[in-house]
């Protein structure tokens, strides 16, 4: 899978992409904003062994952002099952060095449209750390509304959080639900 977009690619993994991955990924700053099963450190062999499943999933969920050629980040969905089966919540991470460029926003706008119509999914939503207010950013502006705030609901490096949810409906991302 391969989706250009005006300052990125989005794309599949590749074995060639851990050196760059595990460059990018081992940022505490990264870190903060994710769940805890992305590692920290985050080493050559994590990237190896997360291309090494990214790659053999079927459906194909998680993708490489590429900036100039370079894997720089990841973004992806995870789709939910029985009465939740058309919906997913999405992720994702850009190398620090490439903040700021709007980069992530057009990918998340991208890869929702991508899964809504690759999946028949009428609803995709994203749960950052209230702490994460460029990630909120970055969801607005790719046509997320903001739902709601879960107080206290995550613990992350010792700190308490709360998480905001915010959703994107098919409807709204001009897709018809199915």
């Amino acid at each position: 899978m391969e989706i250009p977009l005006p300052h990125a690619v989005i794309r599949s993994y590749r074995p060639g992409d851990a050196a760059a991955l595990a460059h990018h990924a081992d940022n505490r700053k990264i870190w903060l904003n994710l769940r805890d099963r992305f590692p920290h450190p985050y080493t050559l062999a994590d990237a190896v062994d997360f291309i090494e499943k990214a790659t053999h999933a079927t459906p194909e969920t998680m993708f490489a952002i590429c900036v100039g050629g370079e894997a720089a980040g990841g973004i992806g969905y995870t789709l939910h099952s029985h009465e939740q089966r058309l919906t997913a919540e999405l992720g994702y991470w850009l190398g620090e060095r490439f903040w700021g460029r709007g980069i992530m926003s057009e990918a998340v706008e991208a890869l929702t449209s991508y899964a809504m119509k690759a999946h028949g999914l009428v609803r995709i939503y994203a749960m950052p750390y209230a702490t994460n207010t460029s990630s909120a950013r970055v969801l607005e502006k790719a046509g997320y509304v903001f739902e709601g705030r879960l107080r206290k609901n995550v613990i992350k490096d010792g700190r308490i959080l709360d998480q905001l949810v915010y959703a994107k409906l098919a409807d709204a991302a001009g897709d018809p639900p199915q």
